[in-house]
């Protein structure tokens, strides 16, 4: 009885996702997005065994989440398929062109977010920027390729999000990392 009660209410929020994805997309995925984005921080926060939350860096996932990384990767397939609508000329649109760009808005404006000066988070975009676009293309275009080819157009921002947990993991930690380094230099 007690998991019939329980496939019912995942079955009620599956549903209601869906419907909200149907009737209201963008708003939707901006919240899924900085909903993936703020967990996915706050994950690596607690893996790294910090003994305080770092509430800014949760606040500026939050927010490029909610304003990028739910927009972005939903104006982008719903274009994309203007230049072409094979799934091996959309990939290689998004890793050559979006995610460079996404990649350079995402270390740039998290900084931003978390009230760095301009000067601190061009710094810091200029030594993260080639290691993390060479490790998301590395290791993230075969799950691209998966989402692309394999899922439904209405769930692709879904799946980026997914994917960016774990993404967020990873830069938040490389990002954590070379603010440690910046610090111990000044020291």
């Amino acid at each position: 009885m007690a998991v019939s009660k329980a496939v019912d209410i995942v079955y009620d929020l599956v549903g209601a996702y869906f419907y909200s994805l149907h009737s209201t997309p963008l708003k939707t995925k901006a919240l899924t997005s900085c909903c993936i984005a703020t967990l996915g921080n706050y994950v690596s926060q607690k893996l790294s065994g910090g003994k305080h939350l770092n509430q800014d860096s949760l606040i500026a996932f939050a927010l490029f989440g909610f304003i990028f990384g739910g927009p972005a990767p939903h104006f982008f397939y719903q274009h994309v398929h203007k230049l072409t609508k094979h799934s091996l000329g959309i990939l290689l649109i998004e890793r050559l062109l979006y995610t460079p760009c996404f990649q350079v808005l995402s270390l740039y404006m998290l900084a931003r977010f978390e009230g760095k000066t301009h000067e601190t988070s061009y710094s810091q975009l200029a030594k993260l920027y080639l290691p993390v676009l060479t490790a998301n293309l590395k290791y993230l275009t075969l799950f691209q390729f998966i989402n692309i080819t394999f899922v439904p157009p209405m769930l692709r921002v879904l799946v980026v999000n997914l994917i960016g947990f774990f993404w967020s993991i990873y830069l938040a930690n490389k990002r954590a990392k070379q603010a440690a380094m910046d610090r111990a230099r000044k020291d």
